[in-house]
């Protein structure tokens, strides 16, 4: 028999938030900073990292406190959900968004937190803290869209 698991069940909008926050896969690419083209309305991503982010494990060093650190810092909730293009396409939230299963690598699939560092999504071993690149020299730090983009 198949296990059924709440993410292929329930819509965004019925999860609780333990179930909301689970579906974070660890990867550290909503910490990059991104760029915006004022023309096109292209997102391009750097390799520079909110001052938050452990770019090793990349999780949020003080994740409650994250709005008060960096006001700037976005809390996903269903109200952004027709903003979710922003997200890598890898991403659980927009993926469910758009009605997409989580791929195997994904930690609620894998049952490992390791297993987006393993296939290659995360941002470890990319990123690198704000605090070392002038903000004015952020555009040379555009890089390729990762894996699976």
């Amino acid at each position: 028999m198949t296990q059924e698991h709440f993410w292929e069940h329930k819509a965004l909008s019925e999860m609780t938030p333990e179930e909301w926050e689970s579906l974070c896969d660890g990867c550290g690419r909503c910490c990059l900073h991104k760029l915006e083209d004022e023309d096109t309305g292209e997102i391009y991503y750097t390799a520079i990292a909110c001052q938050l982010l452990d770019t090793h494990s990349c999780q949020c060093a003080d994740y409650p406190n994250r709005k008060v650190k960096v006001p700037g810092c976005l809390k996903l909730g269903l109200e952004d959900v027709p903003q979710f293009h922003w997200l890598p396409n890898t991403c659980a939230y927009r993926l469910l968004a758009d009605n997409q299963p989580l791929p195997a690598w994904h930690p609620l699939v894998s049952g490992s937190t390791n297993s987006v560092h393993e296939a290659g999504i995360s941002v470890q071993d990319v990123a690198m803290p704000e605090q070392q690149v002038p903000e004015d020299e952020w555009e040379d730090y555009i890089i390729p869209l990762l894996p699976a983009d």
